[in-house]
């Protein structure tokens, strides 16, 4: 998380070590990883509880949106935690290798275990649509903003966390990645703007427009053009693969998502209000900025949210309540980032990917082959959590941990500083 080095020096002499294995890094974020376990935690308690205890859930959403919560916790962390990591190696292909080789695997694994247990009728799995769509789009992880439902339920944070990512990926490869707070604040406002004009979308509309299968199919294509430009050693491709990944990502959390455009655009710039504290917290900006970037958000965040009104689906109460208690939560842990966190919570945060992933997979296998229950059972809630757990531990240490590994060596190669563009035909090294 340390600022590039102000000064340049041969590559060939600068150390790399890896960064996972400092102490002191380690307990400076220990408080991240205890936000991960809580908000893990919560988002499977909310899913849970709809099978378990039902009439707690019915009594508790209406006032407290427990699943919103959880997501908006994990939002800022993302905010906090993704653009440093981009910017502390200076590499965008070592980035989107770091993402892959963290998010694909257990998503992979989960995804088809679901789809096994469909088959094998333990599950229902949704049709009626083509599948090669499906499966191309989950690939992607877009299938939410393309008109495609997702296998597991939790998978729709993912398509805006990858949008999230096009975007960080599009500042940085024009050097603009140092205004993340103007771009919460902006984000925001648009948000606010959106539902105070009226402006309501169709739900994916893109997709009935042009197509789902069409759709699915530009935009892998958009993608793969976008990442693998942004990776050349061109200074022109990275450039223009940033800034056309970005567009695709923007595009489809405006025009095809399944949320209202306020709240698409709010779930973005509550993530670049993460990455604007972190710069304060660095020194590489000022607390004032950040604070005002969360004031703005914050009050355009709640003001659309009581624009936008009450609907069957959605209480204006619920979703302001878990909004402002999700940023005191991380205000809390940012707060708390000096002091010593339990190891049990940092442990918790260490398998929260594998909880966030795991816990709908059981949910979908209980409730397909014993139903949900009808009067609240604490009971069967416990005991889904003793199963989920330590099932979420093996996951953890024989899925995520090797494939990481893996993906560090894969990113293995010379250390390029930020602004350092090596010409590999001529030899020769620039500095812009």
């Amino acid at each position: 998380m340390e600022p590039v080095l102000p000064t340049l020096r041969p590559i060939s002499t600068i150390p790399r070590p890896p960064v996972a294995a400092t102490p002191h890094r380690a307990s400076r974020l220990g408080w991240l990883d205890a936000l991960r376990g809580i908000a893990a935690l919560v988002v499977a308690f909310a899913h849970s509880s709809s099978s378990f205890q039902p009439e707690l859930q019915r009594e508790l959403m209406p006032t407290f949106n427990i699943g919103r919560f959880g997501i908006m916790v994990f939002f800022l962390v993302s905010g906090y935690i993704i653009p440093a990591s981009l910017e502390r190696r200076g590499d965008v292909r070592a980035f989107w290798i770091g993402r892959a080789f963290r998010i694909y695997p257990l998503c992979a694994v989960a995804v088809g275990a679901v789809v096994v247990a469909g088959l094998a009728g333990l599950t229902e799995i949704r049709g009626g649509q083509d599948n090669a769509a499906l499966a191309v789009a989950h690939l992607t992880l877009f299938q939410e903003l393309l008109g495609t439902h997702n296998l597991l339920l939790v998978l729709w944070t993912l398509s805006y966390e990858m949008a999230f990512y096009l975007l960080v990926v599009a500042l940085f490869t024009v050097r603009q990645h140092q205004r993340s707070g103007a771009v919460a604040i902006t984000l925001a406002v648009l948000a606010a703007v959106s539902v105070a004009a009226g402006v309501v979308l169709p739900v994916s509309m893109l997709s009935h427009v042009v197509g789902t299968g069409p759709l699915v199919a530009l935009t892998s294509v958009t993608m793969a053009v976008a990442i693998g430009c942004a990776c050349s050693g061109s200074s022109a491709l990275r450039v223009f693969g940033g800034v056309l990944g970005g567009v695709l990502g923007l595009t489809l959390v405006l025009l095809n998502g399944t949320v209202p455009v306020w709240e698409g655009l709010v779930i973005l710039a509550v993530m670049f209000l993460g990455t604007a504290v972190h710069r304060a917290e660095s020194g590489r900006s000022t607390w004032r900025y950040a604070a005002c970037a969360a004031a703005v958000v914050v009050v355009c965040a709640v003001g659309s949210a009581y624009l936008h009104g009450d609907d069957p689906h959605f209480t204006r109460r619920g979703w302001i309540v878990a909004f402002l208690l999700a940023l005191l939560t991380f205000g809390v842990g940012l707060a708390s980032r000096h002091r010593r966190v339990p190891r049990w919570l940092t442990g918790l945060g260490a398998i929260s990917y594998s909880v966030y992933l795991v816990h709908p997979l059981l949910l979908a296998v209980h409730d397909g082959t014993f139903g949900r229950s009808r009067q609240d059972n604490l009971v069967l809630e416990l005991a889904f959590y003793a199963v989920l757990l330590p099932l979420c531990v093996v996951t953890h240490r024989f899925i995520e941990v090797p494939c990481q590994a893996w993906g560090r060596k894969v990113a293995l190669r010379p250390p390029k500083l930020l602004g350092e563009v090596v010409d590999i035909r001529r030899g020769s090294r620039s500095v812009h």
